[in-house]
């Protein structure tokens, strides 16, 4: 270690015997997996007065490791080191100083049990935004909207997939489960013991800024022979090379060396290769040959499902109904299903209060308010009026029995709930009833609503049942 990362002149072989020890207790402490996946690349610039700095080659990876494990280091170098009061972590400065550090990077290779040479190949290159730890086979819930591209998905990862899966194409929506797969493949192949293979993940976004990169420091068939030197490569995205002609092109020739070579290909993408408008003709036509798998759009027993996985993970009772409403309300996809739940465990933790169907409306209410389909009064008229056994006319009849002026109040209750008509809008629905009649309703309502339990339940069925 150079003397002048030591200002204070301590022993550099004694502080190098130190950060092993530190390095090796650190792995024990999070296990080898996370270990390799977020600080296998951390290097010790020094010790000054009580301040050791630690290096990472990217911002990301600087931010995540100050975040989660900042704290940990600290108190492992302390262990070691009794003058050591704060642990200081960086970013590597990058070799090339006019390059912008994004575009700069190595290609994100990621391996694992590989020969001399390939080792050499993983520490110059496994520099990019890891995989997500989160995103395992394992925690992939697997539904019939799935099940096809799991089966897939899981069958290239095994390495036993027939030359048809080569590529392997994935699509589908936004949020669906397309990137999950794709981590989980990559995790599977490149971290298996007595594997020999190296796996290049990036998205097309980053394919196509490190080819820019290449061209500008007119590095491309360094470019090139990297890329194509792999075992695995694995596009996310491929979308976002529509119109970029380019980039297009190098991906191409990539692709059919890699293939020729007999090596697998693994994209996503948001739509079929034959849907992917902007895609030249005879890319479209490669990205087919192989098997396409849809992620279709998740069903109601599917977004339950994934909820009470991820509820179990996070160790917080979670009532059934309250998961139920969820996977009834939030359908476009299971990032925000996830993020719902996040923000109620979250509340649930913050302010000690159990999770309940209540503070799911008090919390999430904007997500909410987004998939709120928009109700009318007649409806709400029609699905009181059948759940009473009352013809809907009676809601806009004058008379007052007691077996049609509940359902009534009831009606004009949800309707105030549940559409942004005014009073008076309401009122003139009800037979032309003046709003203070509305407001009553409402006022009486909530009153048997509060003095009721099962008066209450039966209102809120109604609800819900509108809302579906």
């Amino acid at each position: 270690m150079p003397a002048s990362v030591l200002p204070d002149g301590t022993d550099g072989d004694l502080l190098t015997r130190q950060w092993a020890r530190v390095r090796a207790r650190l792995q024990d402490e999070i296990g080898e997996v996370e270990y390799r996946h977020w600080l296998r690349q951390a290097v010790l610039h020094g010790l000054d007065g009580d301040e050791v700095t630690v290096m990472l080659p990217t911002r990301f990876l600087r931010d995540w490791v100050n975040k989660e494990y900042g704290a940990l280091l600290t108190v492992l170098w302390q262990s070691e080191n009794k003058s050591v009061r704060r642990v200081d972590i960086r970013t590597r400065p990058a070799g090339n100083a006019s390059a912008a550090p994004d575009l700069a990077e190595p290609l994100p290779v990621l391996a694992h049990g590989k020969t001399t040479a390939r080792r050499d190949a993983e520490d110059r290159s496994e520099t990019a935004a890891p995989l997500d730890p989160r995103f395992t086979f394992e925690t992939f819930v697997v539904g019939k909207p799935n099940e096809f591209a799991y089966a897939c998905a899981r069958r290239v990862a095994d390495g036993h997939a027939a030359p048809g899966f080569n590529p392997l194409f994935l699509y589908g929506g936004v949020g669906l489960g397309k990137t999950h797969l794709m981590h989980a493949i990559a995790w599977e192949l490149s971290h298996r013991e007595g594997r020999d293979v190296v796996v290049a993940y990036m998205s097309a976004e980053k394919f196509m800024h490190r080819f820019i990169s290449a061209l500008r420091r007119q590095s491309t068939i360094e470019f090139k022979n990297e890329l194509r030197s792999v075992d695995v490569l694995m596009i996310d995205d491929l979308q976002f090379l529509i119109g970029k002609d380019g980039t297009q092109e190098e991906f191409f020739h990539t692709f059919n060396a890699l293939v020729d070579a007999g090596k697998q290909i693994i994209v996503s993408a948001d739509k079929s290769p034959s849907d992917l408008s902007g895609i030249e003709d005879r890319l479209r036509t490669r990205l087919g040959c192989g098997m396409v798998a849809d992620v279709h759009a998740t069903t109601y027993e599917l977004r339950l499902a994934i909820l009470e996985a991820k509820a179990a993970r996070a160790g917080v009772p979670v009532p059934g109904r309250v998961m139920e409403f969820l996977a009834q309300k939030i359908t476009s996809n299971v990032r925000e299903l996830e993020g719902a739940l996040n923000r109620l465990v979250a509340h649930a933790h913050l302010f000690e209060r159990p999770v309940t169907l209540e503070t799911a409306h008090e919390v999430l209410h904007d997500v909410l308010r987004a998939y709120d389909r928009k109700i009318t009064i007649e409806e709400i008229q029609k699905r009181v009026a059948e759940h009473y056994n009352i013809r809907v006319s009676e809601m806009s009849s004058a008379r007052r029995a007691r077996n049609i002026a509940r359902p009534r109040q009831i009606a004009m209750y949800l309707a105030k709930q549940l559409t942004s008509r005014s009073l008076p809008e309401i009122g003139r629905k009800f037979g032309n009833r003046d709003h203070t009649t509305v407001m009553h309703a409402v006022a009486k309502v909530n009153q048997l609503i509060g003095a009721d339990p099962g008066f209450a339940e039966d209102v809120e069925l109604l609800r819900r049942t509108l809302m579906i």
